[in-house]
């Protein structure tokens, strides 16, 4: 959709239309077009509310900057009354929502044109987006054999397909720098608090979860991270307050940082081959850059934190499907079976585990912080390994723990974003990468707690070094 107006993201097509050379119907319209030549094959986009969208423009977009640019919003979350959502899920298909949320409130004001919502697994839970309510998978543009990941997997696929400049995801575990690894995309998880939760929760799995954005390149992320930071009334904490602006962060590179590469899980475990070369590589370049390398591991009890993260999320799962349920028996034809299978693992814990589980992920993100001492960034993979294949991480199994932390599970996959989560800490995933196959491979860099600045203005200066956007998927609309 970029290539019909010469634009290469987002800001380039709002100053497009800013100076009339593209309008905001063309723009819109071609976004539509670009979804149903390419949509058919990838499975990303659903819930098109296109009348809303002609009627929001000629009603008049508000003067963001982001003004006339096609937007698309995760299905999960972003409550808006306009746009109804399935929430990955047979049991809440068709869900309508009787005020807006915070954070579509500030994406509205960016004057995008939200037109539809991007598929995400069952309750947000899973590197894989392949839920039974839409009828198939999500695939890869770069492979459709494999998956875009998750839980923003439509988000990251529409993007790299390109049917929208940018879009909107979420992350509790890593599920906007998953599919950012896996598609080729810019992904940044803000501090905790940094985007408003409410109205409809105080805090997302125990402040583990936050919004975010799917963009092809980090000034857009900065710029609509500005535009919808802070905390909304009633919020029960907030992120520390910015130095100054995403977008002025940007604007000059950091001071030469100290920098710890992770060549391996942070539990020393090994990770493939091909991704643990785009890391050394990755190191070789910010070495380049000035800044200081050095080898080490985090001193965290990361198996700790992630037997008290599978508990919450399955916890807050159950709390959801029987909130859902209204009564109704948990069947087969409304819940997958990693949700079954959350709801009879949260049968099983303690009514004090939850509380007890919080406190250890609170100890965790202490743990964190002093990984951080005489360290400014911890530099590892995104993925242990390239983009899984479709079926891998479907969600059949009624296994939830087996799913999330087995053998060949979710975690092997991905050791390294959810650490972040839990210690609310900010993280980027880069597109630096890809494998003998062609598929995309990303590189995590992450900072300390409220360091937010550091670290964008860190990934637009190693976005500066190269164009990462140069290589475009397969199935990708011209």
């Amino acid at each position: 959709m970029l290539e019909r107006f010469g634009a290469r993201d987002a800001t380039d097509l709002a100053a497009l239309i800013a100076r009339g050379e593209v309008t905001a119907e063309e723009a819109l319209e071609s976004s539509i077009t670009a979804a149903e030549a390419i949509n058919p094959q990838i499975n990303a986009v659903v819930l098109p509310q296109i009348d809303t969208a002609a009627r929001n423009l000629k009603a008049g977009l508000p003067r963001g900057p982001f003004r006339g640019v096609p937007f698309l919003i995760k299905d999960l979350g972003c409550e808006a009354v306009d746009f109804p959502s399935h929430n990955g899920s047979r049991l809440l298909a068709d869900t309508r929502y009787g005020q807006d949320s915070a954070i579509f409130d500030r994406i509205r004001a960016t004057g995008v044109v939200t037109w539809g919502r991007t598929t995400s697994p069952e309750g947000g839970i899973g590197a894989a987006t392949e839920a039974a309510v839409y009828g198939g998978p999500t695939r890869n543009p770069w492979n459709l054999d494999h998956t875009p990941g998750g839980s923003s997997g439509g988000a990251g696929a529409a993007v790299a397909a390109g049917i929208v400049p940018f879009a909107h995801g979420s992350d509790g575990g890593g599920s906007v720098r998953i599919p950012a690894s896996c598609c080729g995309l810019f992904g940044f998880k803000p501090t905790r608090a940094r985007l408003p939760d409410g109205p409809y929760v105080g805090e997302g799995w125990a402040g583990m979860a936050i919004d975010g954005f799917l963009t092809r390149s980090v000034r857009d992320t900065a710029v609509i991270l500005d535009a919808c930071a802070g905390a909304d009334p009633g919020a029960p904490y907030h992120a520390p307050p910015l130095a100054r602006s995403h977008a002025d962060a940007i604007s000059r590179p950091p001071r030469r940082l100290r920098v710890m590469l992770v060549e391996t899980t942070f539990t020393g475990a090994p990770i493939h081959p091909e991704v643990r070369a785009v890391v050394q590589a990755a190191a070789r370049l910010l070495e380049g850059l000035g800044h200081v390398v050095a080898p080490g591991l985090p001193a965290a009890d990361v198996p700790m934190m992630m037997r008290a993260w599978t508990d919450i999320v399955g916890i807050g799962t159950a709390l959801g499907i029987r909130k859902a349920l209204k009564g109704r028996p948990l069947t087969a034809d409304l819940v997958e079976g990693v949700g079954r299978g959350a709801c009879a693992h949260a049968e099983t814990l303690h009514p004090t585990r939850y509380l007890e589980a919080v406190g250890q992920i609170h100890t965790f993100g202490r743990q964190m912080a002093a990984a951080f001492a005489g360290v400014d960034i911890i530099l590892s993979a995104t993925l242990a390994e390239p983009p899984a294949t479709i079926g891998r991480f479907d969600h059949r199994t009624e296994d939830y723990v087996g799913y999330r932390t087995g053998p060949g599970g979710i975690f092997e996959y991905s050791p390294f974003c959810a650490v972040f989560n839990a210690s609310g800490q900010p993280a980027a995933s880069l597109p630096l990468g890809f494998s003998s196959m062609g598929l995309p491979i990303g590189v995590h860099l992450a900072a300390p707690f409220g360091a937010d600045e550091e670290l964008i203005a860190l990934c637009a200066e190693v976005e500066k070094c190269g164009d990462w956007l140069a290589r475009k998927p397969p199935h990708r609309v011209k």
